[in-house]
C-alpha cells in the first residue's frame, strides 16, 4: 500500500508538471507608443510648467550691479504667488517642427507636428548660429520635475547637427552669440553680452523611446535646457570638404541629417564624396579667394557635379 502511495504522488507531479501552458497567466505586451499620442502629451506637460513656474525677468530686465545672468526657475507659489508664469511672458516663443516617425526606427508613417518653446532671457550681442556651425556655449539639462541630467559650466564647443538632439540644435541657434574669449589671465577665458535663455524640448524633438544609456532620461520625457550661447564658428564645414555645412541642407528643412545624396551611411554634411563617385566633394566645385563657391554641371543636365554620380 505504501508502494502504491508513492507511485500515485509521483503520476500526480508528473500531471502537474505537464500542465498545459495555455492555462499560465498571459503576459501583456504592451505595443509602442505612436509619436502623435505622445506629442500631444508632451505639449501639455510642457505649458502647464509654463503656466506654473516663472524665472527671474525682473534681474534680467534691470540687471544689478553684480548680476551673473544666470537663469533661476521657481514655482508660483506662497511668497511667489504674484509672479507673472513664462508662458505670459513676450521672451517666450515657439516654433513648430515636423517630425518623421522614421526617425525613430518607426514604419507607421507619421508626420507629427512637435512644438519647441524657447524663451530668450537675453538676446546677445553677436549673430545667430545655424544649425550646421560649431557653438561654443555653457548649458543644464534637466527633466521638468528639476531633476538634472546634464551640464557643462565651462565654455564647450558643439556642433549643433552632430550627436544632439534635433530640439537643442533648433533651440540654440534662436540665439546670438556674445563677444569673447577674452583672456583672464589666470589661464582662463570669459565671454561678454551672450544670449541667455531656455529651451523646452518635446520627447519627439529629443529621445522620444530611444534615450541615452545610463543618461538618467525616462522614455517619452521632455526636456529642458538653460543655454549661454558664447560664441561660434560662422560657416562651419564640419567634413571639410570645401562647402559650409548649412548649405549641405538641400531640402532646406533645417536637419541636415536627412540629406544624403548617395544613399550612404553618412548624410552629406559628413561626406566627403557626396555622391560616392570616387572624386572627392572639394574637387568637384570652385572657390575663389574671397571664399565664394560655384558649383560646376559638365554634363549640364542641372545636378552639379558634386552631387551628380555621371558627371
Amino acid at each position: 500500500m505504501k508502494m502504491n502511495r508513492i507511485v500515485a504522488l509521483l503520476l500526480l507531479l508528473v500531471a502537474f508538471s505537464c500542465k498545459d501552458d495555455d492555462d499560465a497567466p498571459a503576459v501583456e505586451v504592451k505595443p509602442p507608443r505612436l509619436l502623435s499620442e505622445v506629442a500631444v502629451e508632451d505639449d501639455a506637460k510642457i505649458k502647464e510648467y509654463l503656466k506654473t513656474h516663472f524665472y527671474n525677468h525682473e534681474e534680467f530686465a534691470n540687471p544689478p550691479a553684480d548680476f551673473d545672468f544666470k537663469i533661476k526657475i521657481d514655482r508660483i507659489a506662497g511668497d511667489n504667488a504674484d509672479k507673472i508664469p513664462m508662458f505670459d511672458q513676450e521672451e517666450l516663443k515657439s516654433e513648430v517642427i515636423t517630425v518623421l516617425s522614421s526617425a525613430f526606427g518607426r514604419t507607421d508613417g507619421e508626420e507629427v507636428s512637435h512644438t519647441l518653446y524657447y524663451l530668450v532671457a537675453r538676446e546677445g550681442t553677436g549673430e545667430s548660429p545655424t544649425i550646421g556651425d560649431n557653438v561654443v556655449l555653457q548649458y543644464e539639462g534637466s527633466l521638468l520635475d528639476g531633476v538634472l541630467f546634464d551640464g557643462w559650466s565651462t565654455p564647450i564647443k558643439e556642433y549643433l547637427s552632430g550627436n544632439l538632439t534635433r530640439g537643442y540644435g533648433n533651440g540654440v541657434k534662436k540665439f546670438k552669440s556674445g563677444t569673447g574669449p577674452i583672456e583672464n589671465g589666470d589661464g582662463t577665458v570669459s565671454y561678454e553680452g551672450y544670449g541667455v535663455g531656455l529651451i523646452f524640448i518635446p520627447s519627439g524633438l529629443g529621445y522620444f523611446d530611444k534615450p541615452r544609456e545610463g543618461s538618467g532620461i525616462p522614455k517619452h520625457e521632455p526636456l529642458i535646457f538653460k543655454i549661454d550661447v558664447l560664441a561660434f564658428e560662422k560657416d562651419t564645414d564640419f567634413d571639410g570638404d570645401g562647402i559650409p555645412s548649412i548649405l549641405e541642407d538641400l531640402d532646406g528643412d533645417g536637419n541636415l541629417n536627412n540629406d544624403n545624396t548617395d544613399g550612404d551611411a553618412g548624410a552629406n554634411h559628413r561626406d566627403i564624396d557626396d555622391d560616392n563617385d570616387g572624386k572627392p566633394t572639394r574637387d568637384e566645385i570652385e572657390i575663389d579667394d574671397e571664399g565664394n563657391i560655384t558649383y560646376p554641371d559638365t554634363d549640364g543636365d542641372g545636378t552639379p557635379d558634386y552631387l551628380d554620380s555621371d558627371s
